[in-house]
């Protein structure tokens, strides 16, 4: 048996509606983002989980809570799974950092591997962050099923990070919309993607709430 890594997105915030910038900043979940967290329980607590593991934030507990209540497995908070520390753009809009930021926003668009945000993070900082914790968690589970319950930008980079994927890339490469599943087996190949984005098990009024 392998190890499968499920990586989950929180649910909708107010952030994630409106496009501004959310890392450090801890929104709860939307009404409709607590409904997301629902729904994935509802279809994911089938599944006989070894372990959940999350970023500290409330909108990620919120998030995996519903499965960890479900199940009785117990959630493991990490630190290195936060999202991408965004700076001084905390809490701004795209158009409001283009315009008052110009330099540093065209530095990260161009390359935002080794280009950091406005006092933030590069996602070469955020990559070795979370993979001590994909480390820890291959060695403690080298089989079954483990939940990782993370950010829109970490899990991108946490991605390309195990597929080979320029981490300088992962905005291009990789979507990662509000809720969605994706899983990574790891065999003796290495890791294997076989699921990206998936929203199955959201009802149809969720999966049209698409979230930045």
């Amino acid at each position: 048996m392998s190890l499968n890594l499920y990586f989950l997105r929180h649910g909708e915030t107010s952030h994630s509606q409106t496009g501004g910038y959310c890392g450090e900043l801890d929104p709860e979940l939307t009404p409709s983002g607590l409904q997301m967290a629902q729904a994935f329980r509802n279809t994911y607590q089938r599944i006989l989980w070894a372990a959940v593991y999350t970023s500290p934030m409330k909108r990620t507990i919120a998030t995996a809570m519903p499965l960890c209540e479900a199940t009785g497995v117990d959630l493991q908070l990490r630190d290195g799974l936060k999202e991408i520390s965004y700076g001084e753009w905390e809490d701004r809009s795209p158009d409001y950092v283009q315009a008052n930021y110009a330099e540093d926003y065209v530095r990260w668009l161009t390359e935002p591997a080794w280009n950091p945000l406005t006092g933030g993070e590069t996602a070469v900082q955020v990559a070795s962050r979370a993979s001590l914790v994909i480390a820890e968690i291959e060695e403690t589970f080298p089989a079954g099923n483990v939940l990782v319950v993370g950010h829109k930008a970490t899990i991108r980079i946490m991605l390309c990070s195990l597929l080979g994927i320029d981490l300088g890339r992962y905005r291009d490469r990789i979507e990662m919309l509000v809720a969605s599943v994706s899983l990574v087996e790891f065999d003796r190949h290495g890791p294997m993607l076989k699921r990206l984005g998936d929203r199955d098990h959201l009802p149809y009024q969720l999966r049209n709430r698409i979230g930045t």
